[in-house]
């Protein structure tokens, strides 16, 4: 049975964001494209936005839309038979929506903040991607990045400890936000947490009480600070990453 907030979407007018300007412009599944074929696009998307909890789409509904996340950030959850959910994945800005050629999703997707997608009518933008290369390459660099980043957290959830979960989740919102071009320079990396810590503890297979307790730890020894309930300072991002159990150097562990 499904339960949860019924999804209410608000359509934005395509004026609002202009291609040109959009904050994902050189990021998303257009990011190849030249003038003409960004004007073939912005024939057929119209934009929307979800309060936090709405969901965009449930699992095995048609979906009438594919498209980018502009702002905000969605999970992607599969509940099984008995009821219990498992969040699987999250969709940050630049992420893609929906699978071409597939009228539906095996997950439910659901705002976790407020998101606004830009969205391409689905049939539509599938002749679209048959007929403008930029896009179908640029989907497929960006199907790549997604499987690398399931065996990524394929490895987060079976192998690592708890802290090292932390500190890994950390360190991919980092390098999704583009902020770890500052840890290069010695300077502070800001992190704006996405999620709530119930919501950490759900994507990390953790509790509640070992997610706090770990955050709380990695801040009694100066590896992060925390500046109200979202946002995060990382004074040394490398010391960070050394603390998410990876290989960084690539080199043979003895």
């Amino acid at each position: 049975m499904r339960t949860g907030t019924k999804a209410v979407s608000i359509s934005l007018s395509t004026t609002d964001i202009r291609c040109a300007e959009c904050p994902i412009r050189h990021r998303a599944v257009c990011s190849n494209c030249n003038e003409e074929e960004l004007q073939q696009l912005d024939q057929i998307k119209y934009y929307r936005t979800y309060a936090p909890g709405q969901t965009i789409a449930w699992a095995g509904d048609e979906l009438t839309f594919v498209g980018s996340v502009v702002r905000g950030v969605a999970s992607l959850s599969q509940t099984m038979e008995d009821g219990r959910t498992q969040m699987v994945g999250l969709l940050l800005p630049s992420d893609f929506v929906g699978r071409p050629g597939r009228n539906s999703l095996p997950y439910d997707v659901t705002a976790v903040s407020e998101i606004t997608l830009c969205c391409f009518r689905r049939k539509p933008f599938e002749k679209q991607l048959a007929a403008t290369p930029h896009i179908s390459e640029r989907l497929l660099e960006m199907t790549l990045d997604d499987l690398d980043a399931a065996r990524e957290w394929m490895l987060i959830l079976g192998r690592k400890t708890a802290r090292e979960k932390i500190a890994s989740l950390l360190t991919i919102i980092a390098r999704r936000e583009k902020s770890m071009e500052f840890a290069a320079q010695g300077d502070a990396v800001i992190i704006d947490l996405p999620l709530t810590r119930e919501a950490m503890a759900d994507y990390l297979g953790l509790t509640l009480e070992t997610v706090s307790r770990q955050i709380s730890a990695l801040k009694r020894e100066g590896l992060i600070q925390l500046d109200g309930k979202r946002r995060i300072i990382v004074p040394d991002m490398p010391a960070l990453m050394d603390e998410t159990g990876d290989d960084m150097d690539g080199g043979m562990i003895t």
